[in-house]
């Protein structure tokens, strides 16, 4: 029972799954005379993709062979002839479905067409063929224009409406519907304007849906089968030439509507003139003095007869470039005749078609382009107005001139300067003014032109200028001056004005003048420049000669010894300055054996031309005081240095500056000088120093102890231990070439106090005094980083006769290069002792886990089973 089941099981799953091959259900209605395509494919099937068609046709019961996709001998003689002129053909719309074609159908055609696949499936299984039966009806569609005539033409103005008709019915035996589409030519193609379909519903072609939705465009139905379009506001778009475009519907057998036949006829030949209309402004370019009036008039033309409306807009722009939306709307009177409002513009209606425009006491502003936009309006059907044609004229350029006032302009200088920072002032006056109403208003200008030797044109510079509320806008050239009160511009009186400078330098020499400024007020309460007048320019010059400085330095003590003071004075005069003030610098050139100072020059201290004294470069802190510097008269200072040193040996100059007064009690700087020199120079007779360093060993190995030593050696004259000290420092280059910056790593001064510089490694320093010439470093637990070039610098200190310790030049000796190599033994005894330990122990381990295991976990016990003594017997099998 359950393989019968089983097996009726599959089989009906094989059924579900086999071969269907489908054709539309039917019965299929078409008309006489009419193509009909008949489509069949299939699905679900083996083999390969693209498979084979056969098509038979039956009246009655016997089946005749229409046409097939593989066999060409299929056809029956019947259909041979239709086949061969291709009346009836198949065309393969995929691999797995084709169209069954047949021309010019006849009655004869309708019976029960059968569309057959030959199998390629490897077992037999669903259907191979379907049927569907196609009826033909006879052709009772007519379509004609209005009462039969053929197509019309109509000339009509752009906006008119318009109304074509087309009649259609049909006397077909079936249950059909009518689908009607109203279709406008332009150029090659047709387009829809609006349908009625076959299922009583509207539908406006693309384009249309606007026009329909406002009521322009209309499609009614009338007596007779009449359907009639209505085009309302006709523009150049609707011209063209209609057609009525009929097609019959049939619901199917599946509820869908197929369409059966289709037919045209062209209605009429619409042509749409636009309509002329020319706007032009009677008046050419004006020009208008301020307070006339401004007369324009704006004159339309058109070709429209019948009922219309002219509307009318005049325009004002600054620019005949700027557009509609950028321009000012004067006034417009629109197709009512209304005219809109405004008090000192006024349009009006001269005739049909003129419009005047009227601006009583124009101003400056009113310069511009005026220009007229005109439009015709017609009545619609609704009483609605629509606008047919809209244009614009030129536009007229109205230039309106200034009533200038009368007026002159005279400047003078009330205060000249005869030298620098002396005060300058100017007065611009307005001189016969006539004409100065209230509403005008004068403003000034000021000006300043370098004054060159040469015939270079030089472009003046605006110092300052007033808007018409007076408002100062200043210049590039006076803004900061003016800002701290240096320049000042006010006005005197009603027609004077002035410019003050009030320190005046060589940069302020050369050509000042004004422009004065006349100001008329508009309509609108608005200031408007009208007219500029400028002066004659004055001239701002005084002889200037170049400054001169002269400095003279002189040593009062001639012969001196290291320990006493040095003197010496500076003396200085001058030329062409006025008022002058001095400030002072004491400068010293240094050997070039100076380790302090590799430069040369060293500033000490310096005296201010206010008398401030400052140390400059002086930074011995152990003779904080013992440089002085002292104003002795107006034109000579005098420079004292206290307990000399044989470090201070070299050139001494005065640097001096002198100063001016300037504007607003700031000192100006005028000129610098420079003294003749003053030369320290100490006899020496005392011991020389020789400084080396010395290492037994200066190859180690990491985490040893180095030593360096510095060794100070003398020659001459030989001192006790107590009359002489040392600075003793410590440097190194890390690299092997010298080419990199020493770095300190510490030292130790004459007074036993070490410092040491920071580091980053482990290793540590000491630096001591092992004897009174010698000083060793050691450098504890050596690492990589601390190979290198090392050197001391030494700075000896002698006591003289007199108790006073000197500083002698600082000593660099020769670099030692110091290496530091790695002890592989060393670096690798511990680890590899710590690794046969541990690798002994695991072993170990290992075995006793091992023993152990192998004792008590994995033991035991075998029994011995007895055994029995059988005969084998034999087996057979069946």
């Amino acid at each position: 029972v359950n393989c019968v089941f089983s097996l009726s099981f599959f089989s009906c799953l094989a059924f579900c799954r086999g071969r269907v091959v489908r054709v539309p259900k039917g019965p299929l209605i078409r008309v006489v005379g009419t193509e009909v395509v008949i489509p069949c494919s299939v699905s679900d099937y083996d083999g390969p993709s693209e498979q084979n068609f056969d098509w038979e046709f039956s009246r009655d019961t016997d089946f005749l062979r229409i046409v097939s996709t593989w066999d060409s001998t299929f056809t029956s003689e019947e259909y041979q002839k239709r086949v061969g002129h291709g009346d009836i053909k198949l065309r393969r719309s995929s691999n797995d479905a084709v169209e069954l074609v047949i021309r010019n159908i006849q009655p004869t055609d309708q019976g029960r067409y059968k569309c057959s696949t030959p199998s390629t499936d490897a077992t037999v299984q669903g259907n191979y063929d379907a049927e569907v039966q196609v009826k033909v009806i006879s052709d009772g569609l007519s379509v004609s224009g209005s009462k039969g005539r053929s197509s019309v033409s109509l000339r009509l103005s752009e906006g008119d409406s318009f109304k074509l008709r087309c009649s259609a019915m049909t006397t077909s035996p079936e249950h059909t519907h009518l689908h009607v589409t109203w279709q406008l030519k332009s150029g090659s193609t047709w387009r829809d304007v609006l349908s009625l379909t076959h299922e009583g519903k509207f539908q406006p072609g693309p384009g249309y849906e606007e026009r329909y939705r406002n009521g322009d465009i209309r499609l009614d139905t009338g007596a007779n089968d009449t359907y009639r379009l209505s085009v309302s506001q006709a523009s150049s778009v609707d011209g063209g030439v209609y057609r009525c475009l009929v097609s019959e519907w049939v619901r199917g057998a599946d509820s869908s509507w197929q369409k059966i036949q289709e037919k045209s006829v062209e209605i009429a030949s619409v042509a749409i003139q636009r309509t002329a209309l020319d706007v032009v402004i009677s008046t050419s370019n004006v020009s208008v003095t301020e307070r006339d009036s401004l007369d324009l008039t704006c004159n339309i033309t058109t070709d429209r007869s019948g009922i219309f409306q002219a509307e009318v807009m005049w325009y004002f722009s600054v620019s005949p470039d700027d557009t509609l939306s950028d321009a000012q709307v004067l006034l417009s009177v629109d197709r009512d005749s209304v005219v809109s409002d405004s008090t000192l513009i006024s349009l009006s209606h001269v005739d049909r078609n003129s419009y005047r425009l009227l601006v009583r006491d124009v101003d400056v502003e009113d310069s511009g382009y005026y220009f007229c936009q005109a439009a015709i309006w017609v009545p619609l059907h609704n009483g609605s107005w629509h606008k047919v044609v809209e244009r614009t004229s030129a536009p007229v350029s109205v230039v309106v001139t200034a009533l200038e006032p009368e007026y002159g302009v005279f400047l003078n200088a009330s205060k000249t300067p005869k030298f620098s920072d002396d005060p300058t002032e100017l007065h611009c006056r307005i001189t016969n003014a006539q004409d100065t109403e209230a509403n005008i208003r004068f403003t000034v200008s000021w000006y300043y032109r370098q004054r060159l030797r040469s015939d270079d044109v030089v472009t003046e510079e605006l110092l300052a200028t007033m808007d018409a509320d007076w408002t100062l806008l200043l210049g590039d050239r006076s803004r900061e001056r003016t800002q701290n009160g240096e320049i000042i511009f006010s006005k005197k009186a009603v027609d004077i004005f002035s410019l003050r400078i009030q320190w005046t330098s060589e940069s302020d020499r050369g050509d000042y003048f004004c422009v004065i400024s006349a100001w008329s007020r508009h309509r609108n309460n608005s200031w408007v420049k009208s007219k500029d007048v400028a002066s004659a320019s004055v001239s701002i010059f005084w002889a200037t000669q170049d400054y001169t400085l002269t400095v003279e330095a002189v040593k009062l003590k001639p012969f001196f010894v290291a320990g006493h003071t040095f003197e010496m004075t500076c003396k200085v005069s001058s030329k062409n300055i006025k008022t002058p003030r001095y400030s002072v610098l004491i400068t010293a050139e240094k050997p070039l054996t100076d380790q302090s100072n590799p430069n040369g020059t060293t500033r000490i201290i310096s005296l201010s031309q206010d008398s401030v004294v400052r140390l400059e470069d002086w930074t011995d802190q152990t003779r904080v005081d013992g440089v002085v510097l002292e104003k002795v008269q107006e034109n000579e200072f005098r420079y004292r240095m206290y307990q000399t040193q044989i470090s201070d040996a070299g050139l001494y100059r005065c640097v001096v500056t002198a100063w001016s007064p300037g504007g607003g009690g700031m000192w100006r700087e005028a000129v610098n000088g420079l003294s003749n020199p003053i030369q320290i120079d100490f006899q020496m007779s005392g011991p020389v120093f020789n400084v080396s360093v010395h290492s037994d060993s200066p190859t180690i190995y990491q985490g040893e102890l180095a030593d360096l030593l510095c060794i100070v050696t003398m020659e001459g004259i030989a001192l006790e231990p107590d009359d002489m000290s040392f600075d003793v420092s410590w440097f190194a280059v890390r690299s092997f070439a010298l080419d990199r910056e020493p770095v300190l790593l510490a030292s130790l001064d004459r007074r036993g106090i070490v410092s040491q510089s920071r580091r980053n490694g482990s290793s540590d320093l000491s630096l001591e005094r092992i004897s009174p010439l010698e000083f060793r470093l050691r450098v504890h637990g050596c690492e990589d980083h601390d190979f290198g070039n090392h050197y001391c610098v030494v700075t000896p200190w002698v006591r003289s006769a007199t108790g006073v310790w000197q500083r002698e030049p600082d000593i660099k000796a020769k670099p030692i290069f110091l290496s530091v190599k790695m002890d592989v033994l060393n670096a690798f005894k511990y680890p590899l002792l710590i690794g046969i330990g541990l690798a002994t122990i695991i072993g170990l381990l290992s075995c006793l886990i091992g023993y152990c295991s192998s004792r008590w976990c994995c033991k035991k016990e075998v029994q011995e089973t007895r055994r029995e003594r059988r005969r084998l017997m034999s087996m057979e099998m069946d």
